[in-house]
């Protein structure tokens, strides 16, 4: 089965939108449930790159600023990150530093990735109730 691409059309004009949006306006009929398989790994693929970006910037803090081995960098980058606090003692006022804007980094990240992988099913769920049904 091959997937066609939707087109999105303004709901004022009724114009093709240049860019492909990320949602489908609430007059749209509603997705697939292929083409929410899409979305729903869109969303993950990117919640990965964004779980791998700060991952990466706790292992590089540690490792650099604190002074720590990679493995080590790693274990305390991913706790932090995950929300279960810091293994190793930071001897160093610059990794203290690092540590804790790390962690209120790794607060928002948690946040807006936790947003990121429920909003598909959320705008699926709001969209279900406001397709209009026309015969």
């Amino acid at each position: 089965m091959r997937l066609r691409r939707i087109r999105f059309t303004n709901f004022k004009t009724n114009r093709v939108s240049p860019a492909f949006p990320m949602y489908e306006h609430r007059t749209h009929l509603l997705l697939t449930r292929a083409q929410f398989a899409l979305r729903v790994a869109w969303h993950v693929s990117l919640a990965l790159i964004l779980v791998a970006m700060a991952l990466g910037i706790g292992i590089f803090g540690y490792h650099f600023i604190g002074g720590l081995g990679w493995i080590d960098s790693l274990l305390n980058a991913s706790m932090i990150l995950g929300g279960m606090g810091p293994v190793d003692a930071l001897k160093s006022d610059a990794a203290k530093i690092f540590a804790s804007f790390y962690a209120l980094f790794s607060g928002l990240a948690f946040v807006a990735i936790a947003g990121l992988m429920i909003a598909p099913f959320a705008h699926r769920l709001l969209h279900r109730f406001h397709v209009e049904v026309t015969k």
